[in-house]
């Protein structure tokens, strides 16, 4: 049945398709509007002042006044700013700070402003919007969506709220969607995230869900709970249910497991968030990669990561990137953060227009042998060696082995199967197989006999599950890295007791 509500929603969705493709067809020109435009607005500023923006006319000229910093090198503006200071990074204040988990310096503040809020708000939109231009399908829109995420209760900070960006984002939801939306308030309200996943599934069983929203492993854990509690595959308890989407981490991984829980494809939507900007999305359901947002106040630089650790790496702009190599993402932004290692590294899947994936984090990968080896690398190599089995992987992990008890170091894989394996052995080979395709190095150590091939330890089932809980790590925005250069989580892994 055709509702008045899916055909204004098809309507909203082709003019923001015409206003995207106005961005998308000149790239460069909207890129450089928005650097003159940062530039500009923050030139009385603190950190304006400090790095002589008034003189800086190009790129050449940024790079030489503005050198890459992470929260830590941004720090000492980023403590004026939380300390109640106007004018510091951005003007005036900021309305918002997203509070997320450092490593180094405890609970980060990354400012959001009444410039920035929008961004992250329209992005979400129009990813939504594309997709019904592109496929048609309208009908979800009558539904519900449950959108799982952070608490939406704010505190305050020297007059600034402060919270969890998906709980900054719920009080944002479109007036049109607000009867759709699920979970309630209240239940979004509760801290804990087990008490908060079972009320979730207590209150949506009964309805027309038609959209899910979430990071997939903590998507998984709703499923598991809705199949444990009816018995039924979840697409059978949502007969509506049509449209997953995702952000945070790659989908592919999980994408036979979670057909198994739903007990059927569904189309999905790949997002690229942050607290510090909404980066990217899937506009096509066709292609690989999501679509950079170059109109959205955020101006991008990418690092080689091969040279990011040199003592000068060449920092280009989109004009100059190329397919296939593996980049750190840097981002100048309308809420005041200036040349940003956001720490994500990206890969360019097409330049007309510009798509990426995202293929790790500069700090998540195994170099203990000078092998280099990225987020996704090893995701590939799992989804390749899986490819022509029943096994479904519930969650994983990567670390080295260094001083194994006997025999050559090798790369140890923590796996958390969905069903019991006894014979790995075929499923190792096709892994191991697949990284050496990718990865050069990862071949040449083999090969030379440096390494021996991987070994899997088998993981106990929820055994990651407790792991995250037992670091304060269980929620809905956390998430679990891929690879490690040590053997920190590794060894943590161990001390659970889990089976091998």
């Amino acid at each position: 049945m055709i509702t008045i509500k899916s055909v204004l929603a098809k309507l909203f969705a082709k003019w923001v398709y015409i206003k995207t493709q106005e961005w998308v067809n000149n790239p460069i020109e909207t890129q450089e509007k928005v650097f003159q435009e940062l530039i500009a607005t923050a030139t009385a500023t603190k950190f304006g002042k400090d790095h002589d923006f008034l003189s800086i006319n190009n790129h050449n000229d940024f790079i030489k006044r503005v050198p890459v910093r992470d929260y830590e090198g941004l720090k000492p503006y980023v403590d004026k700013v939380v300390q109640g200071e106007e004018n510091v990074l951005w003007k005036g204040k900021p309305i918002y700070f997203a509070k997320t988990s450092g490593t180094t310096s405890g609970s980060k503040y990354i400012p959001i402003t009444k410039e920035s809020m929008p961004t992250h708000v329209e992005a979400a939109r129009n990813a939504i919007l594309l997709y019904i231009h592109e496929t048609g399908n309208a009908k979800f829109v009558d539904g519900k969506m449950i959108f799982l995420q952070g608490s939406p209760i704010l505190e305050k900070k020297n007059g600034v709220q402060l919270g969890r960006l998906s709980g900054i984002v719920a009080h944002y939801v479109p007036q049109y969607l607000q009867k759709n939306r699920m979970p309630s308030w209240e239940t979004n309200c509760i801290e804990d995230w087990e008490t908060k996943v079972n009320a979730i599934v207590e209150e949506t069983l009964p309805e027309n869900m038609t959209v899910i929203s979430g990071i997939p492993s903590w998507v998984q854990m709703y499923f598991e709970k809705i199949q444990e509690k009816t018995g039924k595959k979840v697409g059978d308890v949502f007969k509506n249910f049509n449209l997953f989407i995702f952000g945070g981490v790659n989908y592919e991984p999980y994408r036979s497991k979670f057909e198994n829980l739903i007990g059927r494809p569904v189309d999905s939507i790949e997002l690229f968030p942050a607290s510090e900007g909404f980066f990217a999305f899937q506009d096509k359901q066709s292609e690989k990669g999501m679509l950079l947002q170059l109109n959205s106040g955020i101006f991008y630089e990418f690092i080689k990561a091969e040279d990011f650790y040199n003592e000068n790496p060449n920092r280009y702009t989109i004009k100059d990137v190329q397919l296939g190599i593996n980049y750190v993402m840097i981002i100048s932004t309308n809420a005041g953060l200036w040349a940003y290692n956001l720490g994500d590294t990206v890969m360019f899947t097409s330049i007309q227009p510009y798509r990426v994936i995202v293929s790790g984090r500069i700090k998540h990968f195994i170099s203990a042998f000078g092998e280099h080896v990225i987020g996704k690398e090893v995701e590939q190599a799992l989804q390749e060696g899986l490819a022509n089995t029943k096994a479904q992987v519930s969650e994983f992990t990567v670390a080295p082995q260094i001083n194994p008890t006997s025999g050559l170091p090798y790369h140890e894989w923590f796996i958390e199967f969905e069903a019991e394996i006894d014979d790995l052995s075929e499923i190792s080979k096709q892994i191991d197989e697949s990284l050496q395709r990718q990865n050069s190095y990862y071949f040449d150590l083999i090969n030379g006999q440096v390494l021996r091939p991987l070994v899997i330890t088998k993981v106990k089932k929820n055994g990651f599950h407790e792991y995250m809980k037992s670091i304060g790590k269980l929620g809905g925005q956390n998430k679990l890295p891929r690879l490690s250069n040590d053997r920190k989580i590794a060894d943590a892994l161990n001390d659970l007791k889990l089976t091998k």
